[in-house]
């Protein structure tokens, strides 16, 4: 369920996985790799999951900051965990 009252979707495990495997080989593609430093910038949304999944698949850490930060709250953050990669 999303943040605003009626937004939903469903989707299946198989759909999932199949979202999950595509984009950590995506964060591979990056040069991602067990171990890496991670933040993610999104809304409650489908891929801030799928991103989050992606993210411990391969075995990188991950900060999850939520869309309504400031730009210095989120930079803040960045620089506190050393993240080598920001997915917004």
């Amino acid at each position: 369920e999303g943040n605003e009252p009626g937004d939903s979707a469903k989707i299946t495990y198989s759909e999932l996985l199949h979202k999950v495997c595509q984009f950590a080989n995506v964060l591979r593609g990056q040069g991602v790799k067990k171990g890496d430093r991670i933040s993610i910038y999104l809304p409650m949304i489908l891929e801030l999951v799928v991103a989050m999944l992606a993210c411990a698949r391969i075995g990188a850490l991950h900060s999850i900051v939520f869309a309504g930060f400031s730009a210095d709250s989120l930079c803040e953050r960045i620089l506190d965990c050393g993240c080598s990669l920001l997915i917004t």
